[in-house]
């Protein structure tokens, strides 16, 4: 009988031992609660509990997505929209905020849902569905705002917010398809009536560069005939001064001389002189009629 006693009473201390065996992992934190009061807090690792009389309650604190799940919103402008959203939180990993996530919200997922979808439908019932599709980053960070203040007891960290998606009804959104369409027709026909005014304004451009060219390559051309005929004036006037008749002369026979033409000068005109100057021309001596006669 005494072995039976002590066999029993080892085996009910090894069950208790056993029963008692609690492991908290790393994405987890835990509560420990004896006979319904909060007894003290259980991190990560091994840890032992009184069977019966203590109990762990462990709560994640990695970050979670829930989704608001789609619903239909009326939007300032009397449009029915359908609209969902995701909201990313997680539980804060200290004692407090583990402890006001058990003690102070009953489900949290639940409660952050409905949360979430109340407060879209405050946002967007006071704008037009076409406000609220270019806004979506104002509705996210709204919503984000408004979520952070009202769960800020609950020991949580609301991490994101995102509007999946706000859809109009059928006729509404092939009504607005049509408006798109037609405003980028519009921007492309300026877009096209910008590009030619553009090629246009280049031709242009490009035509009165050309005709100052000529008109600069004329005015060159012109000073400089005007300064070749300004220097034989000069040289005229330094030279021959009241012998505009010479210089005629010297013109013919300067051009008479380019075609390797035989020219006979007097020798007893002026002109011999200048050319014997000038060009190194030498004047022929004709025998005289005297002379003639004697021979």
């Amino acid at each position: 009988m005494t072995t039976y006693f002590v066999t029993s009473f080892f085996f009910i201390v090894a069950w208790l031992l056993l029963a008692g065996i609690r492991i908290v992992r790393p994405t987890h934190r835990a509560l420990i609660e004896r006979l319904g009061k909060y007894h003290r807090f259980a991190g990560p690792g091994f840890h032992w509990i009184i069977p019966v009389i203590e109990r762990m309650f462990q709560e994640n604190v990695t970050e979670t997505m829930v989704d608001a799940t789609p619903q239909e919103i009326i939007t300032f402008d009397n449009l029915n929209a359908r609209v969902d959203a995701q909201v990313y939180f997680k539980v804060k990993s200290d004692e407090e905020s583990v402890k006001n996530s058990i003690y102070n919200v009953n489900n949290v997922q639940y409660q952050i849902v409905n949360l979430a979808r109340t407060t879209l439908r405050n946002i967007i019932g006071t704008m037009t569905l076409k406000s609220a599709n270019s806004e979506r980053g104002r509705i996210n960070e709204e919503l984000h705002k408004i979520l952070m203040k009202e769960t800020g007891n609950w020991g949580i960290e609301i991490v994101r917010t995102e509007l999946k998606e706000i859809d109009p009804p059928k006729d509404v959104q092939e009504t607005m398809n049509k408006v798109v369409k037609a405003e980028n027709e519009k921007i492309a026909a300026v877009d096209f009536a910008s590009a030619a005014e553009t090629v246009a304004d280049g031709k242009k451009r490009a035509a009165i560069k050309e005709a100052e060219g000529v008109k600069q390559a004329r005015i060159l051309e012109a000073e400089g005939e005007a300064g070749a005929i300004r220097l034989v004036n000069e040289a005229a006037e330094k030279y021959f001064v009241g012998n505009a008749q010479i210089l005629r002369k010297l013109q013919a026979v300067e051009t008479a001389l380019q075609d390797n033409a035989k020219v006979v000068v007097p020798a007893s005109g002026e002109l011999v002189n200048v050319i014997g100057e000038l060009a190194g021309v030498a004047p022929i001596t004709l025998p005289t009629k005297a002379a003639g006669n004697k021979a």
